[in-house]
């Protein structure tokens, strides 16, 4: 695969719809061409400590951000046309379905693909875990900001182009 987004959501609590931050990541020809990474205010607009201990964002870097729509609208022309690939891609795919719904807006049918399913088939046992960090690593990606949602995206692009 030599054209595709990487994406990747961070979500402010259990809800799907309440992604607080994207990165967006655009290969073309098998090379990076376009980065995108902003915050949102999520809804609903809380932060469980759990989410908060994962990724570090809080109630206060995002109570000021723009909401999803706002980020989609500058987001959807960057990836249209193209196939989405996330490291988990049930989890994104899911918060992008859950967030068109809360906002009554139709789904657009992304064609996602998974790089971790990807890593399962490619490495099988030989990974100890097929976690973003462990395939990044196994694929020669230095993972720095694990859980920031550029970095993320920036790791699942480079496993992409290594095994999908």
């Amino acid at each position: 695969m030599k054209d595709f987004v990487a994406i990747d959501f961070e979500t402010a609590n259990g809800k799907r719809t309440s992604i607080c931050s994207v990165g967006v990541v655009v290969v073309r020809n098998g090379k990076i061409v376009d980065t995108f990474y902003s915050l949102i205010r999520p809804r609903p607009n809380f932060y469980s400590r759990f989410t908060t201990e994962i990724h570090g964002l809080t109630y206060e870097d995002t109570v000021g951000a723009p909401d999803f729509m706002e980020v989609w609208c500058e987001i959807a022309p960057r990836i249209e046309g193209l196939p989405l690939v996330a490291h988990n891609s049930p989890f994104d795919e899911g918060c992008l379905r859950a967030v068109f719904e809360l906002y009554e807006i139709p789904y657009p049918e992304y064609q996602f693909y998974c790089t971790c399913r990807a890593s399962r088939r490619v490495f099988g046992k030989q990974l100890p875990n097929h976690q973003l960090h462990t395939v990044a690593a196994a694929c020669g990606f230095d993972l720095m900001a694990h859980h920031h949602a550029l970095a993320d995206a920036e790791a699942c692009a480079h496993i992409a182009l290594k095994i999908l």
